[in-house]
């Protein structure tokens, strides 16, 4: 029963707002309060100094794909690539480096950025160009929201009459069926043991930013039964959450499908739709850029009807990946009927979820809150694409664009938020992805700082199916989840005036946060301990 006591920093606490000290015993937190009273409450306890440094709840990433990040970690990332010339130079580089008949796996290109001296250095690179660079090697280059991909012939070939499939285009990045098949053939080279070793640099990258727990979010097109069930086996300190994309007709189905898949749900990227970025997410009107489609449809209605009623029927929580608003509306609508069949505190108790959620209004918003519906969002997604001539209003025009990722209108209906990442499509880095949610381009869809670091820990942890009241939270009797961070300055902030003044009041005991304006520096992580054992120690500490 050997208790730490940490001493001398800054603790967030919603009941003890002002708490300078945190006790430790066996894993759990056994008492919040203040150095004085600690000491003599504790007077055996091993002493830490946290040295004036900030302690909070540690972060949860509720959707991550962990073997793509490593190789976005150890690999060819294209998302500094400047232009078509660049990401192919960028490519030969690789090349170099690599040894002879290898596979190149790159990730991360993305075209709405790119700048160059004519408009063919603003397009993507073609099949033909990749083999100039690359000869006979295997190459998969994921577009930035890997939903689309250039490959070369030799990874083509790989695929037995791969013309055939939706989505294939000789010259153009394959989407839909074609890429699924192509994505599937540059999987299969990659060996077991680099599997396991860029899942654990994934991992070990998110106990340095002070991450305790992630959600995979797998399914049989986006990294395939095998890397899935690896993980079930994997021996990491961070703990995974695991949820396959595969649609169930009844309840049976849905058990035998965790069964064979030892998951954790059936929810998180099961394709209703693709992505802005791709020209594959489903819309209700077409693509401003593209007035010949309105995206590509994964699922229709009654699979995604029968799949939420199965998974109500066995208990099981259900998901989905939605962006663009038919998709939208659609999931929203069997999320309705369900409710309206089985009753709407029978949907609710499985806490089921929607991924992304970018296009979203107030009568979707609605019906989620009522069926218990949690919102898995990315903040970050506005960070690098919103706001003017980006990629958001390139796609849908400045009207439409403007309504995406409005975390306030979400919040406000009752629906509840968890923040991810969606690693590799944007960096796992939960204080930048307060920051995006507090100040996102559109100023009225920003949320306080406290309701989005809420996001990422008591939410993340809540839909994950932890929901204890504790998880998420340095309370007694809570594990002892956290993190210890370096912060210039600790504010307290509300989602606008009315709400600042009463936070800021003594008497509203609204507890300090590290300061996230556009300004400010964020947050250092030196320290992450989970259940009550550090997992990762920076050199600061």
């Amino acid at each position: 029963m050997a208790t730490e006591l940490l001493l001398g920093g800054f603790v967030y606490s919603s009941s003890v707002p002002d708490a300078t000290a945190l006790a430790v015993t066996d894993g759990v937190v056994t008492w919040v309060g203040s150095d004085a009273v600690g000491r003599a409450l504790h007077p055996d306890a091993q002493i830490i100094d946290l040295a004036d440094r900030f302690v909070a709840p540690a972060f949860v990433d509720s959707h991550v794909h962990l073997t793509s990040t490593g190789l976005a970690l150890d690999g060819l990332t294209l998302h500094a690539a400047t232009s078509r010339s660049d990401c192919l130079a960028r490519l030969a580089a690789a090349v170099r480096h690599t040894g002879d008949g290898e596979p190149i796996w790159g990730l991360g290109w993305d075209d709405s950025t790119w700048g160059g001296v004519d408009s063919e250095d603003r397009r993507f690179p073609t099949t033909a160009e990749i083999d100039e660079v690359v000869g006979h090697r295997p190459v998969y280059l994921a577009r930035a929201d890997e939903h689309s991909a250039v490959a070369s012939t030799a990874l083509r070939r790989l695929v037995p009459d791969l013309d055939a499939a939706d989505g294939f285009d000789q010259h153009a990045p394959l989407v839909a069926q074609a890429h699924h098949l192509v994505r599937a053939a540059a999987r299969s080279l990659i060996s077991a043991d680099t599997r396991l070793r860029l899942q654990r640099r994934a991992l070990d990258a998110a106990a340095a930013a002070g991450v305790v727990a992630v959600h995979e979010n797998s399914g049989p097109e986006i990294a395939g039964l095998d890397d899935f069930l690896s993980l079930a086996d994997l021996d990491h300190p961070v703990a995974v959450r695991r949820y396959w994309g595969q649609a169930a007709d009844s309840a049976e189905h849905a058990a035998e499908l965790l069964s064979i898949t030892r998951a954790d749900g059936l929810a998180g990227d099961l394709f209703v739709d693709g992505a802005l970025g791709s020209h594959t997410a489903w819309l209700r009107d077409p693509y401003a850029d593209d007035p010949h489609t309105t995206g590509i449809v994964h699922l229709d209605p009654g699979t995604i009807g029968a799949h939420i009623r199965a998974c109500t029927l066995a208990g099981i929580q259900a998901g989905f990946h939605v962006i663009g608003d038919a998709a939208t509306k659609t999931a929203v609508a069997a999320f309705a009927a369900v409710a309206e069949e089985l009753g709407t505190p029978a949907v609710a108790r499985c806490a089921h979820r929607l991924e992304h959620l970018e296009m979203a209004d107030a009568d979707d918003a609605a019906v989620l809150a009522r069926c218990g519906v949690i919102a898995s969002m990315q903040p970050l997604f506005d960070a690098e694409w919103g706001g003017a001539g980006q990629l958001y209003a390139q796609r849908l025009g400045d009207v439409r664009a403007a309504d995406l990722n409005d975390f306030a209108m979400i919040a406000k209906a009752g629906v509840a938020l968890s923040f991810s990442s969606d690693s590799p499509v944007t960096a796992i880095d939960p204080w930048a992805t307060i920051r995006a949610a507090v100040h996102p381009h559109r100023t009225e869809s920003g949320i306080s700082a406290r309701a989005a670091f809420g996001a990422c820990t008591r939410g993340a942890w809540r839909a994950g199916g932890i929901r204890d009241g504790l998880a998420g939270t340095l309370e007694p009797g809570a594990d002892a989840d956290y993190a210890v961070w370096e912060v210039d300055e600790l504010v307290v902030a509300g989602s606008h005036a009315g709400v600042q003044r009463w936070s800021t009041d003594p008497r509203s005991r609204v507890p300090a946060l590290p300061d996230v304006s556009a300004s400010a520096r964020l947050p250092r992580c030196v320290r992450t301990v989970r259940a009550g054992t550090a997992i990762y120690t920076g050199d600061a500490w």
